[in-house]
């Protein structure tokens, strides 16, 4: 069967479960995929859905956009985006309204560069429109205090 050209993909799975010293097999029980399967997406002799490498991602604790990149699904500036929103959803020590704000803060200065905003950045902003001082007051009002 010949090698189908899913970039270094293959390679790099098998550094990070080498890295996390994983064998192939925990590996592929920590994902829920098969053994031979996972061998196969190593040897590049399969090109693995988004899904499958989410889970393969999740269970090596690394990106799953680095993996979708890698994989050529995902852009290499859409990953850098999607990683950038993420960090600020994922951030703790701010409130959903203040997530929100920052979110269309970051959208206007990537407009303003002249970047164009992804389908991610839209329903976001779907999400978070309006006037910041109102989001508050929606924030308040879905949670009923």
């Amino acid at each position: 069967m010949a090698s189908l050209n899913v970039g270094n993909l293959g390679e790099y799975l098998r550094e990070q479960r080498r890295t996390a010293q994983l064998s192939l097999r925990q590996l592929a029980d920590a994902a829920g995929v098969s053994n031979p399967y996972l061998s196969q997406i190593e040897r590049g002799l399969r090109k693995p859905s988004a899904e499958v490498l989410q889970q393969v991602a999740k269970a090596l604790r690394i990106s799953a956009e680095t993996l979708y990149v890698r994989a050529g699904i995902l852009d290499e500036k859409e990953r850098d985006e999607l990683e950038t929103r993420a960090v600020i959803l994922a951030d703790p020590s701010i409130n959903e309204r203040q997530k929100q704000v920052l979110l269309q803060i970051y959208e206007s200065f990537r407009k303003e560069n002249g970047f164009e905003t992804s389908s991610y950045a839209d329903q976001d902003a779907a999400g978070a429109a309006g006037d910041p001082g109102d989001a508050g007051e929606e924030h308040r009002a879905a949670d009923g205090t």
